[in-house]
């Protein structure tokens, strides 16, 4: 067995062990709130949302994202070519936050769909991840929702990369993105409403509120009521827009992933950490 087959597969387990630690970290991130004791969580509704711990959770995902480059270009050389494109996109995708549209749209998540795609789930969620925090630092606003924003993206990235490659068959292709793009348009809300919803109270509609104590199907219900009269709305924008964005730029953008995938990746081996 080569030193360099050695190497790629170490590279590949290390990303592996870091998507399942960096995900299960945001999951607990996400949800703490609902399994504190009661009179914890009755005490948290009267803070600010994640103040304490946004900021640790953002090392972490640093700190992860950036073992996960490492680890990579540890595993072979010609990596590097991949992590060049990872910045590039990473910056393209930081800026394309800034694309205004309407209500709800927002251009970030289709690099990370056809990226995570083209490339798999490190590279999807690395994209995803990494341009977040790229665009706060370039205006999009620093604040304790940035790095459940970061999980959100890299998100949509790394499950991008388990849909079926179905390149020999265009047209089906970019309605299965299309598809996906709805999906996660709106499931963007979904998700990302976790991040201060059971930090906040009305007693006036306290049916769409979480309380302490209340049981799991209460919740739901009363989440689900939430999304629909405050996030529903913003969310098939983004969903619409995604829709656009593949449609009018899909398939050229995969036919340049593919080319340049081709071009720097280990024909003899055809493998690659990133993949």
């Amino acid at each position: 067995m080569s030193r360099w087959f050695v190497a790629a597969r170490s590279a590949r387990w290390l990303n592996a062990a870091i998507l399942i630690l960096s995900s299960a970290i945001g999951v607990a991130a996400f949800l703490y709130p609902f399994v504190q004791p009661q009179q914890e969580a009755a005490a948290l509704q009267g803070g600010g949302a994640h103040a304490q711990d946004a900021s640790l959770v953002f090392t972490v995902l640093i700190a992860l994202c950036l073992g996960a480059v490492l680890g990579s270009l540890l595993g072979s050389g010609l990596n590097a070519k991949m992590v060049a494109a990872l910045g590039v996109l990473t910056a393209a995708n930081a800026v394309l936050r800034a694309v205004p549209g309407p209500v709800g749209f927002s251009a970030m998540q289709a690099l990370p769909i056809l990226a995570g795609y083209c490339y798999g789930p490190m590279f999807g969620y690395l994209l995803g991840a990494l341009s977040v925090g790229v665009s706060a630092l370039l205006g999009a606003g620093v604040g304790p929702w940035l790095p459940y924003q970061m999980l959100a993206i890299g998100w949509v990235g790394l499950t991008s990369g388990w849909l079926p490659n179905l390149h020999r068959r265009p047209r089906l292709e970019l309605l299965v993105l299309a598809a996906w793009g709805v999906g996660w348009g709106m499931a963007f809300g979904l998700v990302m409403n976790l991040w201060f919803w059971p930090f906040i109270f009305d007693p006036a509609q306290a049916d769409v509120y979480w309380e302490p104590g209340v049981g799991a199907l209460q919740t739901l219900r009363r989440y689900l009521a939430f999304y629909v009269l405050t996030s529903a709305w913003w969310d098939l924008g983004r969903a619409a827009g995604n829709v656009a964005l593949i449609g009018l730029f899909g398939r050229p953008v995969l036919r340049l992933f593919r080319r340049f995938g081709r071009r720097f990746s280990f024909e003899e081996h055809n493998t690659n950490p990133f993949l």
